[in-house]
């Protein structure tokens, strides 16, 4: 009997799963790749209307899982993971406890395939900088014997860093003046990647409908996507149709080529 392929997402927000690789996953899913996704947190800092109606770190927390929940269904993932941190609170965790937490989930889901942020973190959040950190050091220690932790060890195929292309930042850029955040007093900004350090795209555009049914979820989220939400469909396209993404390492490819399926190699 032939064994399910599996990819697992790692994300520190609900939302990030959707905007970032949404199509993507909805994509493998629909071809009974077993989808999954670890969410650090509820996003219970993610805020877009006044700050006199924010409800609250647990109620918005409560909202967002529903939001994420809902967006899950409309992708086809088989299940979510939330590792229970606090949002904003990511690069304060304790190392040893939230990369054992990962690892644990690691062992138990037994992915083929693990994409999270890549080390800019997108536009330089520090959730997305810190997560990426720890899920590649988790990587490392749910591949390691010497991890005691009552499960056995797995050593995952392939690891992405799921990235932007400098076209995309610049559409993001003319359509709600781009993505930008303060941290430290400095301005942080999205980055772009050259198309030659892209490593592999993926065309989902046949996952659109779906993918908009999952951007809707995130109801609390849209009102801080400028135009967003009312895209014409050839601009939902350029922006959802396709992901991009960097292979940090491969245990069973490599070369050159620009990988058009981040299974490449595994396909049996």
């Amino acid at each position: 009997m032939a064994t399910t392929l599996k990819l697992l997402a790692i994300f520190p927000h609900p939302d990030d799963e959707t905007l970032g690789m949404g199509g993507t996953l909805a994509k493998y899913a629909a071809e009974g790749i077993d989808t999954r996704l670890i969410c650090a947190t509820r996003g219970e800092r993610g805020w877009s209307g006044t700050a006199t109606e924010y409800p609250g770190l647990t109620a918005l927390g409560q909202i967002r899982e529903a939001e994420l929940r809902c967006a899950a269904e409309h992708l086809g993932l088989r299940e979510v993971v939330f590792l229970d941190y606090i949002d904003g609170d990511i690069d304060q965790a304790e190392p040893q406890r939230i990369i054992a937490a990962l690892a644990a989930e690691i062992r138990r889901i037994q992915p083929d395939v693990v994409v999270t942020f890549s080390p800019d973190g997108h536009y330089g959040h520090p959730d997305h900088i810190a997560l990426a950190q720890f899920a590649n050091a988790a990587v490392l220690v749910a591949a390691d014997a010497a991890h005691v932790s009552g499960s056995k060890p797995h050593r995952i195929s392939k690891l992405y860093f799921m990235v932007d292309s400098i076209d995309l930042v610049q559409v993001l850029h003319d359509l709600m003046g781009g993505i930008h955040m303060t941290v430290d007093g400095v301005q942080r900004s999205h980055v772009g990647w050259e198309d030659w350090a892209i490593t592999a795209r993926i065309d989902c555009s046949a996952m659109l409908d779906r993918v908009w049914q999952a951007v809707q979820c995130h109801k609390t989220q849209l009102p801080g996507l400028g135009g967003m939400a009312d895209l014409p469909r050839e601009l939902q396209l350029r922006i959802f149709g396709a992901g991009d993404f960097v292979r940090v390492f491969s245990l069973v490819n490599g070369g050159r080529a620009r990988e058009d399926d981040l299974f490449a190699g595994l396909r049996r």
